[in-house]
């Protein structure tokens, strides 16, 4: 009886841990059905994505430089690709880290300043675009001054706005400018006020760019005049809501794209409040908006294809991951509520990003609270839109294509799809750009739609204000809310055909000594007009750019390699996407010198040799020189120089017998004939003879 009963306990115990497995997975799926679903990627973040954005091949480029981490020179970036799950990293030219960073209307992911020093921070002028066809960086123009932390935004023309930033003396620069793309950057138009790091600003619906923070007062910039309006209006929370995050909300026809910003989060300890203006009113003002779960410094929130917004991640005190937030906010606009979502697992506070991708999930990777180490964990947030009530996948509507592909302001375009007469939605979302708690790029616009055979006939955006020239994804949603897997297109000021470009000379990437010269020469073919401007940018050559086709030699001084690129302009305004591009590789040598040390007596003779080594290709001449000999003495090479790129020579020192005894560090000098230079040290000990023994 007794080894009955147990039996019977077993058996009940183990019924019950089944019914208590069972109603867990019917909790938990019930749970993804209304707060989505956290899930971990099974690799790993192989750099600290300090900066990401997403390009128009679906891949994700992630922006390091040095990652926090001031004694790293090897600065580097990174492709991620969600679809493959994959991560491949490669190397920068410069330090682009705490760069403002935004998508150039061809696609090219637009880097602009990063740090020239730490502590105490300066900034850099340098920028370069990224090109996801040959995965390259490029160099363009200089800024006039650095910006470390500065954002960039893409106004309705194209032309890409930046402010702020630590400039190249540790200031604030306090100016902004603006570039095209071809003929560089505009002159600087100073503010009439200080703005924080990282500015928080949206493009408006008529043209003019809002500052939301970090600052209580907000003011508007007009690209047209140049100017500012300050104080536009007062926010009600008193304190300064540093990495926080600001939004524009979704544009819509329907209510004639009426801009509202809502701001939320920041400050240190941080709030919760938010907040929200709505900027087509007579008299802007700022009012209080629901609370969140939490409080969040260092927090991130995307939009999602419906509308709503996410808020994650952060702290309640920055930098500190004992008071982290993990719940995943949800913002309604059209409820003003906030309801809460799924928890995540990993803290995310700063150098933290989230960004949007096209299969309508949301990527979270980073966190760097302290120097020398950042969390490589990343974690893909399922909104509960991709579930049925009952946790299972639900099924999404399909797009099978989008015609053109290529799409004109105010123009009419068609979204193929099977489930055409169950579509409540169609979204067109600019890919996201974000760093450091605020995405500089993205934005949704709702689009009006009538329904046909297998087809959706779609209205494209009225202008550029309300969504910049550039790539966008389109979603659609179904009636259910679900949305499909997106797809690209391009939005142009015109239906005119972009140019090409073509370097016709040097017809292949060359590599060449210091202080060579390269000969360049290109061309442009428009199919339907004809072209009007050259632009070519040589970074690291003499001359730095030209604006004709052929612009003859150009003359480079420093080892490294750099990409010299082609634009070309037709008569409608369009430029060449991409544009064409060599590499230069300008190679370089080292210098080495043996024995270490040798002895000598003053009026005596020694040698050491020389040794030139070449590196990425160098065939040049290096002669010798030395420095550091001591008085009387002289040094001689056998032979002066070296050529064709290695060698050796026998460096022979005398001594002359006035030449005082000691130890002396003689500097060996490889110099070509462009100008470059490396040394190495020996050491030369002059001795005192021996003294004979004399008689006592």
């Amino acid at each position: 009886m007794k080894l009955l009963s147990t039996k019977r306990s077993v058996t009940w115990v183990s019924l019950l841990g089944l019914l208590i497995s069972v109603c867990l997975c019917q909790f938990a799926a019930g749970q993804a059905a209304t707060q989505g679903q956290w899930s971990t990627l099974p690799y790993l973040m192989p750099i600290n994505p300090v900066h990401m954005a997403l390009m128009n091949n679906g891949k994700v480029l992630v922006v390091s430089g040095s990652g926090n981490v001031p004694a790293n020179t090897s600065y580097a970036a990174a492709l991620w690709d969600p679809q493959a799950g994959t991560i491949i990293t490669q190397p920068v030219a410069w330090d682009m880290f705490c760069n403002g960073m935004t998508i150039l209307p061809d696609g090219r992911p637009f880097v602009v300043g990063g740090t020239l020093q730490y502590d105490p921070f300066y900034g850099e002028n340098k920028t370069s675009a990224y090109d996801p066809a040959s995965g390259t960086f490029a160099d363009l123009q200089s800024m006039a001054h650095g910006r470390w932390y500065p954002t960039v935004t893409t106004l309705g023309d194209g032309r890409v706005m930046t402010f702020s930033g630590l400039s190249d003396t540790g200031a604030t620069n306090t100016s902004v400018e603006i570039y095209s793309v071809g003929s560089g950057w505009s002159p600087e138009y100073v503010a009439p006020w200080t703005p924080p790091l990282y500015p928080r600003l949206h493009l408006l619906p008529n043209g003019t760019v809002f500052y939301s923070g970090s600052t209580t007062r907000s003011s508007i910039f007009d690209p047209s005049t140049h100017t500012w309006t300050v104080g536009v209006a007062q926010t009600n929370y008193s304190g300064t809501r540093t990495y926080g995050t600001s939004v524009l909300l979704p544009l819509t026809p329907a209510n004639g794209y009426k801009p509202v910003v809502m701001i939320m989060g920041g400050g240190n300890p941080a709030t919760a409040t938010t907040e929200l203006i709505d900027l087509s009113a007579s008299n802007p003002q700022w009012v209080p908006g629901p609370a969140m779960s939490q409080a969040r410094v260092e927090m991130n929130a995307t939009i999602l294809p419906n509308g709503k917004v996410v808020a994650l991640g952060g702290s309640a005190q920055d930098e500190n991951d004992s008071t982290a937030s993990f719940n995943t906010d949800l913002y309604d606009p059209a409820t003003n509520t906030f309801s809460t979502g799924a928890t995540n697992t990993y803290p995310r506070l700063y150098h933290s990003n989230a960004l949007l991708l096209p299969d309508a999930t949301v990527a979270v990777a980073g966190s760097n609270p302290a120097r020398g180490t950042y969390e490589p964990h990343m974690e893909i947030y399922s909104p509960a839109y991709l579930f049925n009530p009952d946790g299972s996948l639900a099924t999404r509507p399909a797009i099978t294509g989008v015609t053109p592909a290529t799409l004109t302001y105010g123009s009419s375009f068609q979204v193929q799809t099977p489930d055409a007469a169950n579509i409540s939605s169609v979204v067109l979302m600019r890919p996201g750009a974000p760093t450091h708690a605020f995405d500089m790029e993205q934005r949704l616009i709702s689009l009006s739609f009538t329904t046909g055979s297998g087809l959706l006939n779609v209205t494209a955006p009225p202008n550029g204000n309300i969504a910049p020239p550039g790539y966008y994804i389109v979603f659609i949603l179904n009636s259910a809310g679900v949305p499909s897997v997106a797809s690209f297109v391009q939005l142009s000021a015109s239906s005119d055909v972009p140019p090409s470009a073509t370097i016709t000379n040097p017809a292949t990437d060359v590599t060449v000594n210091p202080g060579q010269s390269v000969l360049f020469s290109g061309t442009g073919n428009d199919p339907d007009g004809s072209i009007t401007a050259y632009s070519w940018v040589f970074p690291g050559g003499t001359p730095g750019s030209s604006s004709v086709a052929v612009p003859g030699n150009v003359t480079y001084s420093s080892p490294g390699t750099y990409a010299a690129t082609l634009t070309v302009t037709d008569n409608a305004g369009l430029t060449s996407q991409p544009s064409a591009m060599r590499k230069i590789t300008v190679a370089d040598f080292a210098m080495s010198a043996t024995p270490a040390s040798q002895n000598v007596l003053p009026g005596g003779r020694t040698s050491y040799t020389a040794t030139v080594t070449a590196k990425t290709g160098f065939t040049g001449t290096v002669a010798f020189s030395t420095g550091g000999l001591p008085s009387g003495a002289t040094a001689t090479f056998t032979p002066n120089t070296v050529s064709g790129g290695s060698g050796s020579a026998t460096m022979s020192v005398a001594t002359s017998l006035f030449t005082l005894p000691g130890s002396y560090q003689i500097t060996v000098t490889g110099r070509t004939d462009g100008g470059v230079s490396h040394t190495a040290t020996v050491t030369l000990i002059v001795g005192l003879p021996p003294f004979p023994n004399l008689p006592l």
